[in-house]
């Protein structure tokens, strides 16, 4: 009997050592763990859009706010603004051509009217940039319009895994 409990134990330890230790979060001088990048795989747009469309609409029902629908207009001046952004290399609600978010909405044939923009430069998920938004009172006010009903969310990832996310509120 001895014999097998010596047995098992050093089986254990065997495959103990086998094991590959879980990766430990690099720590910042802050004492906090460093973000990791997030990678948007190909393909995965949809899901993000009507994830972040999704998310938007339960804090708006949380604050009493009718649901906002995807804009297809809405969101081709969001992507546009992203990818500018990136090009500038700076988060500012200015096109690198002058244009304000109202000359983009326009642009893209949008017919109502624009209620704001939240723009964002970060390796952190939609998910995390949404809650990042909602902490900033600008950005949580054109989230949560009463009067917003249609929604358009784009974003550009650099290779770095920098990206730049747009969304856009109007009604």
């Amino acid at each position: 009997m001895t014999r097998l409990l010596v047995f098992l134990f050093a089986g254990v330890l065997a495959l103990g050592a086998c094991s590959t230790p879980a990766p430990q979060p690099t720590i910042g001088p802050d004492g906090k763990p460093l973000p990791q990048v997030y990678r948007i795989q190909p393909g995965a747009t949809s899901q993000i859009q009507y994830g972040m469309l999704d998310s938007v609409n339960a804090l708006r029902q949380a604050a009493g706010h009718p649901p906002v629908t995807l804009d297809p207009n809405l969101t081709a001046a969001a992507e546009t603004h992203a990818r500018d952004m990136s090009v500038q290399n700076r988060p500012w609600h200015f096109g690198s051509d002058g244009s304000s978010p109202i000359d983009r909405v326009r642009r893209v044939g949008y017919q109502g009217e624009l209620v704001g923009e939240a723009i964002s430069e970060t390796y952190e998920t939609e998910t995390e940039t949404l809650a990042a938004w909602m902490q900033d009172e600008g950005s949580r006010r054109v989230i949560l319009s009463p009067e917003a009903r249609r929604m358009g969310f784009a974003w550009l990832q650099e290779d770095n895994g920098k990206i730049w996310w747009t969304l856009v509120m109007g009604k």
